[in-house]
């Protein structure tokens, strides 16, 4: 069994956690693939994983690699996916980072969470992802988000126009500081603080939340996923920005992006004790009376 790992820091506290980690890993006869920039850090900083071999490329994940593990928080998660993509291999996401919906599997939860993952005690929840497409490809072959596409002003104070069509009808102009295309999976994002909808995952839909919209009766809308999504943005700037998950470009006023669902889905390992709703209730405290 060949397990990918990823985490974007190393440091003193965290150095038990990839420890115990590697110790487990050896322990069930498998064995731990790092990638390229983690391992450095790894052996630098804590002189650990020198015999472990390495990736450093989606590509690696095509062939040999049956699980990747996450270590750090939901950008680490989001990080491990961009190398994952189209390959199949499920990811699990171990929280040494903050709220941690993705990265949902506590420190002290490692050696059960993987006697499970041994015993196969677990699901595959699929989760979508966007796809873009834009005039001069600003992405190349990383256009794709788990989270969401952002478009948004850029140094200065003035709203922008943002032109919103949905399979190719016109939907809305949203005079706003910006707009948010967000999955399932990025509604408990940036999307949230926006005020837009928590959705569970398996929905098939796409979520549209304008950013501190002018106009106060524009709301975020619920549209079905199979449906392109056309934005054209428009301001007094020539120069704006667009993100994927964290992944920002300068796009010019004028320019058209084009959102579609990806043509393959991310497979996230669940357990029967740790499920989205249970999440949701922990990291938000829901049901917890705190008046007294």
């Amino acid at each position: 069994m060949n397990v990918a790992i990823y985490a974007q820091k190393v440091n003193k506290q965290d150095a038990h956690t990839f420890e115990e980690l590697l110790k487990i890993i050896a322990d069930f006869g498998w064995k731990a693939i790092l990638e390229k920039d983690f391992k450095t850090q790894l052996v630098k900083k804590a002189g650990l994983g020198k015999e472990c071999k390495t990736f450093n490329s989606h590509r690696d994940f095509k062939t040999g690699i049956d699980f990747a593990f996450s270590l750090g928080g939901d950008g680490t998660f989001i990080k491990t996916v961009s190398y994952i993509r189209d390959s199949g291999v499920p990811i699990l996401g171990i929280n040494t980072g903050r709220l941690g919906f993705l990265a949902n599997i506590n420190r002290d939860q490692i050696h059960s969470t993987l006697d499970l993952v041994r015993e196969k005690k677990f699901v595959y929840q699929e989760r979508s992802l966007l796809r873009v497409e834009t005039e001069n490809d600003l992405f190349g072959e990383d256009n794709i988000a788990l989270n969401e596409v952002t478009l948004h002003k850029k140094d200065t104070a003035s709203m922008i126009t943002v032109h919103a069509a949905l399979d190719d009808h016109y939907l809305n102009s949203y005079w706003a500081d910006g707009l948010i295309v967000a999955t399932p999976t990025g509604s408990t994002a940036y999307s949230l603080s926006c005020g837009g909808p928590i959705i569970t995952p398996g929905c098939l839909v796409h979520i549209l939340t304008p950013i501190a919209p002018h106009n106060l009766n524009v709301r975020p809308m619920v549209v079905p996923d199979h449906l392109p999504i056309k934005l054209k943005i428009e301001g007094r700037q020539r120069k704006y920005l667009v993100s994927l998950d964290s992944n920002t470009k300068p796009i010019a006023e004028g320019a058209e992006i084009f959102i579609h669902k990806a043509e393959f889905m991310i497979n996230v390992m669940k357990f029967e004790e740790n499920t989205f709703l249970d999440t949701i209730r922990n990291k938000m405290l829901w049901g917890l009376d705190k008046r007294n």
